[in-house]
């Protein structure tokens, strides 16, 4: 039976959905910043066209765009909005939270964090321990984090190459062998890749082109059945087109994985060490070679150094 993985880490907390020893969703949620459902004071800094504002939250946690202003409302006063999406890592720019105005006779209050969201799913969850052995790389957690990375995808008979961009995620497919049965097996890839890194938005597939309308309805079907609804929740998609392009459209209240963790590769190779040193077994040595920005991220968050010197009973030691 499927079981959630849990971790609450230092920065971040950590979970995979494994079912038969494979991770079916891996997600991460970093501290800080207001989760989905949060609600919270904002003032009105910016009307924008269509009814829409820009509003900064009193907390600091940042700004949102805000959909349907109230009629009346001027820039500068104050109102309670409830977060729909976080914020999205972009290259260059971030794309902001988006917010809308909070229902009557509610109060500011912190939306579901990670343990809460996985609760909530039906499935048992399991709040793993450092001392503990490491179910989650036991599953494969190493491995799905380096798909995010790097953006490759192995799968029986080819590749995907994953690349996250600011409109959509695009997933190429390369392989040898009868386009008809590559095109197949590279849609049941692309729509368990699509659920293992919690990739919504806009994505666009670029597959074999494969004759004849049969053919093109096969992997379309294939497809579907990967995004099972239970899994993947609701989504919507085009045909695919002759030239074996096809797009389809998820809800994306929050940046997937490879976008979280490309924006920051020094944060998440910092979080990563950390896992690792809480892991370290009793009386091994407190110095850690670590790569110089890895190193340089650490000393910056004297927070992080403080957690980990907690849980492992005594303060490391860092080294180039």
């Amino acid at each position: 039976m499927a079981e959630w993985l849990y971790e609450a880490g230092i920065g971040e907390a950590r979970a995979a959905l494994v079912d038969g020893g494979t991770i079916v969703k891996a997600r991460i949620a970093l501290d800080g910043g207001l989760a989905v459902g949060s609600v919270a004071e904002a003032r009105l800094v910016e009307a924008l066209a269509g009814a829409q504002g820009r509003v900064t939250l009193l907390d600091g946690s940042g700004e949102a765009l805000l959909a349907a202003v109230p009629r009346g409302l001027s820039v500068g006063r104050t109102l309670l909005v409830t977060m729909v999406r976080e914020a999205i890592p972009e290259p260059g720019r971030a794309k902001l939270a988006k917010a809308v105005v909070a229902a009557e006779g509610v109060g500011p209050a912190q939306g579901p964090d990670l343990l809460e969201r996985i609760s909530e799913s039906g499935h048992p969850v399991r709040q793993c321990r450092a001392h503990e052995a490491d179910m989650l790389e036991a599953a494969g957690w190493s491995e799905v984090l380096e798909e995010a990375v790097t953006g490759e995808i192995a799968f029986p008979g080819g590749v995907l190459r994953m690349s996250p961009t600011p409109a959509m995620t695009l997933f190429d497919v390369d392989g040898s062998g009868a386009l008809e049965a590559l095109a197949v097996a590279a849609a049941t890839a692309v729509g368990q890749a699509i659920i293992r890194h919690g990739i919504g938005g806009s994505i666009g597939v670029d597959f074999p082109s494969v004759q004849g309308k049969t053919a093109r309805q096969a992997v379309a079907a294939a497809l579907d059945a990967a995004l099972a609804p239970a899994l993947a929740g609701p989504f919507e998609r085009t045909a695919l087109n002759g030239f074996g392009f096809l797009q389809l459209v998820r809800p994306r209240p929050r940046a997937s994985l490879p976008e979280l963790l490309r924006a920051d590769p020094v944060g998440a190779a910092a979080r990563a060490a950390l896992r690792q040193i809480e892991r370290s077994p009793p009386g091994a040595s407190r110095r850690h070679v670590l790569p110089p920005a890895v190193k340089a991220r650490l000393i910056a968050r004297p927070d992080w150094r403080e957690a980990i010197a907690r849980r492992t009973g005594g303060d490391i030691l860092l080294e180039d």
